[in-house]
C-alpha cells in the first residue's frame, strides 16, 4: 500500500507543478514505485529486479492476455451479446460516412457537427495512442506478475549469493576499509581546520577565495560518497560473519567509514550552499544538493542497520525515502525556491540573472511577481508568452494561475 500511495502521489505532481523536468522525474519515480507495489520482496537483489519488474513483464504479458481472452471467449455461452457489438460497430461506421456527407451539404449542420465533434490533430492522436499502449502494457505486466510471479525473480539473495562463493577474511576486507578510514580521517581533519580557520585560512593555504574553494569540491565529494556506499555494500555482502569477532570488527569498521562519510556529505552540502550564495541559485544546483542530502540519509540507514547487520530493509527504505523526497521537493516547488533565493541575493546587492529566471516555468511566477516592474517584466513576460491553453486532460494549477 505504501508504494501504491507513493505512485499516485508522484503522478499527481503534474496537476500542480508546471516544470516539465520535475514531472518527468516524478513519472519515472512513479513507474519505479508502481513496480515495487506489484512485486514486493524485501531482499536487496530482489529489489533490483522489482524496480524493472513491470516493464520487463509487459511484453511477456501480451501472449498471456491473448490466451486469457481466447479462453474466456471459448467458455462464454452462445448468446446475442456479440451481435450487439457487431451492430454498434456497424452503426459507428455508418455515422462516419453519413455525417461528413450531410455536413458538406449544409453549412448550418456543419457548424453544429463541428461544435459537437472534437477536433483532433495527428500529433495529439499519436500521443494518446502511445499513452494508451504504454498504460495497457504496464497494466498487463502488473496483472501478469500478480497472477504468477516469475520463479527466477523469487530467488532473492540466493541467486547472487552463489556468485560470491568465498567470503572475504578480515585482512582481505580490512585493508581497503582501513585505508578509507585513514584517508577520510585526514580529510575530516582538514575540514575542521577550514571550519575554524575560515576564509583567511583558505586563502593562505589554497590561494582561493572561500566561494572558489567551495565551487571546486562539491562534485568530487559527491562522487566519493557514492563510491564509498558501493564499497560498504561489497564488504557487507562478502565479508565473513560466521564468528562473533568477525561480526564485531565488521560493525566497528563499517561504523567508522559511515561516520566519516557523513562528515564528507555534510561538507559537500555546505560547499554547495556557499557556492550558491556566491554565484547564484539554479535548479540543477538545488537538485544535486537535495540528492546529496538523500545520500546522507542512506548513510544514516546503514548506521542504524549495523546493530543486526541486516542489509535488506535499508535498501528498500533508501529507495522509498528517495521517491518520497522527490515528491516533497515537488510540493515545495523547487523553481519558486530558486527564484526566491536569487531575489534575496539581488535585494542584498548582488546581481540578478534575469535571463536564467525567464527560462523557468510558471512555477516560479509567484516569486517573480514580488519584483519591481522592470525586472518583473523581463522575467515574467517570456514565461507567460510561452504558456499555451491547457487541454482538459492536461490542466495544471501553476499554468492556470499564471493566466489570471
Amino acid at each position: 500500500m505504501w508504494w501504491a500511495v507513493l505512485t499516485l502521489a508522484l503522478l499527481s505532481v503534474g496537476w500542480f507543478r508546471a516544470a516539465p523536468w520535475l514531472f518527468a522525474a516524478c513519472a519515472v519515480g512513479a513507474a519505479v514505485a508502481g513496480s515495487l507495489a506489484v512485486v514486493g520482496r524485501r531482499s536487496v537483489y530482489g529489489m533490483v529486479f522489482d524496480v524493472m519488474a513491470v516493464p520487463c513483464a509487459a511484453l511477456m504479458a501480451v501472449p498471456w492476455v491473448y490466451r486469457g481472452v481466447e479462453r474466456a471467449r471459448a467458455r462464454r455461452s452462445p448468446s446475442g451479446a456479440h451481435r450487439v457489438w457487431w451492430s454498434a460497430a456497424a452503426t459507428l461506421a455508418l455515422l462516419l460516412v453519413i455525417v461528413p456527407l450531410l455536413a458538406g451539404a449544409d453549412a448550418v449542420f456543419a457548424r453544429l457537427v463541428s461544435g459537437l465533434v472534437p477536433r483532433m490533430d495527428g500529433a495529439s492522436v499519436w500521443q494518446w495512442v502511445f499513452l494508451f499502449l504504454m498504460g495497457g502494457l504496464g497494466t498487463a505486466g502488473a496483472l501478469y506478475l500478480l497472477a504468477g510471479p516469475l520463479r527466477a525473480a523469487m530467488e532473492g539473495d540466493s541467486g547472487v549469493a552463489r556468485v560470491i562463493s568465498r567470503r572475504f577474511t578480515r585482512p582481505e576486507w580490512g585493508l581497503p576499509v582501513g585505508a578509507l578510514i585513514v584517508v577520510f580521517a585526514a580529510f575530516v581533519g582538514t575540514q575542521l581546520a577550514v571550519l575554524f580557520g575560515g576564509d583567511e585560512y583558505v586563502q593562505r593555504t589554497a590561494e582561493l577565495t572561500y566561494a572558489e574553494y567551495a565551487r571546486g569540491g562539491f562534485w568530487q565529494l559527491s562522487i566519493v560518497s557514492l563510491l564509498t556506499l558501493g564499497v560498504i555494500w561489497i564488504v557487507w555482502q562478502g565479508a565473513a560473519k560466521e564468528s562473533a569477532p568477525d561480526r564485531l570488527w565488521l560493525r566497528i569498521a563499517l561504523a567508522a567509514v559511515t561516520g566519516l562519510s557523513l562528515v564528507i556529505v555534510v561538507s559537500a552540502v555546505g560547499r554547495m550552499w556557499l557556492y550558491q550564495q556566491a554565484y547564484g541559485f539554479t535548479v540543477l544546483r538545488l537538485v544535486v544538493a537535495v540528492f546529496e542530502l538523500w545520500i546522507g540519509f542512506v548513510y544514516l540507514l546503514v548506521a542504524a542497520s549495523l546493530a543486526r547487520l541486516d542489509r535488506r530493509w535499508p535498501a528498500r527504505a533508501a529507495l522509498g525515502a528517495g521517491l518520497a523526497t522527490l515528491f516533497v521537493l515537488a510540493v515545495l516547488n523547487p523553481e519558486r525556491l530558486v527564484a526566491e533565493r536569487n531575489i534575496d541575493r539581488w535585494q542584498s546587492g548582488k546581481s540578478l540573472d534575469t535571463a536564467y529566471l525567464s527560462r523557468l516555468s510558471a512555477d516560479a511566477l509567484p516569486a517573480v511577481d514580488t519584483l519591481p516592474d522592470p525586472q518583473r517584466a523581463q522575467i515574467a513576460g517570456p514565461i507567460r508568452a510561452r504558456l499555451e491553453p491547457d487541454p482538459w486532460q492536461g490542466w495544471n494549477l501553476s499554468r492556470s494561475s499564471a493566466r489570471r
